[in-house]
């Protein structure tokens, strides 16, 4: 028998010329493929157990002391003063660059954006080694900053800053151009017509639509940065109170101390379901 339900979606359906292209109502009830569900429940499985794993194997009764002992608040202090740093870079110089991306027809265009996002693919240790040569003491541009200015950035807070904002920017840049694309540029010419410089269309106009996007942008690469680990033990070092960020300091607790390394995993686990429930309305909407 058909319920009152069913037959209000055919209607609808008839009336709307059927459900929307490349969308199937199914359920459990409805006949979903046995080869489908199941690998589907071993891939939730798979992202789930470990998880659940972490949150099982934490000493709670310990918790407390591990998350207040001085060495734990150190680090935590240093990632959130750092990565928070890295996200301010990235904003200064990430904005503009994807504006540059999104807006400007120049030739290398495509080349130009597969090098802002190959930070994204590049493994860690090998954007750390790349800092290195760049922004080294003997590097191609840090042996000209150490000899002009006296400036050297490896094995020092601010090469963690670099190196947090080398792997996180891309990150907001995506994130911003993106949403350029989707706004509409006839706002801009508009302001310029009227007599606006286009930094001023883009201050007074660009900016304020765009602002979901920068401000999603800007949370995703301050937990891109608060969660770097390849690239600044690289470029940085691990030494406690100057560069020993929260994932560092997870991994060196898991060598001595394992309930350590879990109450700064559970930390850090939590920090990045907030960012995720942030930009639930982004992203885990159903639709």
């Amino acid at each position: 028998m058909t319920s009152p339900h069913d037959t209000s979606d055919a209607v609808a359906d008839t009336l709307t010329g059927g459900p929307p292209r490349g969308r199937v109502r199914t359920g459990f009830g409805r006949g979903v493929p046995l080869p489908l569900l199941v690998p589907a429940l071993v891939g939730l499985a798979f992202l789930v157990l470990p998880l659940t794993a972490l949150l099982v194997r934490t000493p709670w009764h310990s918790l407390p002391g591990q998350l207040t002992s001085p060495e734990v608040w150190q680090a935590l202090k240093l990632s959130l003063v750092c990565a928070t740093a890295a996200t301010a870079v990235s904003l200064v110089i990430g904005v503009p660059l994807a504006w540059l991306l999104a807006r400007v027809e120049f030739p290398g265009r495509g080349l130009v954006r597969a090098l802002v996002t190959l930070p994204l693919v590049l493994p860690p240790v090998v954007g750390g080694v790349a800092l290195l040569m760049a922004l080294g003491r003997n590097g191609v541009v840090g042996k000209w900053l150490d000899s002009w200015f006296g400036v050297t950035l490896p094995f020092t807070t601010a090469g963690v800053v670099v190196a947090e904002a080398f792997v996180a920017m891309p990150f907001l840049v995506i994130s911003v151009e993106g949403t350029l694309r989707a706004a509409d540029p006839r706002y801009e010419e508009a302001a310029t017509t009227l007599g606006a410089s286009r930094f001023t269309a883009f201050r007074r106009v660009t900016l304020p639509l765009i602002a979901p996007g920068v401000a999603a942008g800007a949370v995703l690469a301050w937990a891109r940065a608060l969660g770097e680990f390849g690239a600044t033990i690289t470029f940085a070092g691990n030494f406690p109170g100057r560069t020993q960020t929260m994932p560092l300091a997870v991994y060196l607790a898991l060598q001595s101390d394992p309930e350590a390394a879990i109450a700064l995993s559970l930390v850090l686990l939590v920090v990045s379901v907030a960012v995720l429930a942030g930009l639930r309305d982004r992203w885990m909407t159903a639709s």
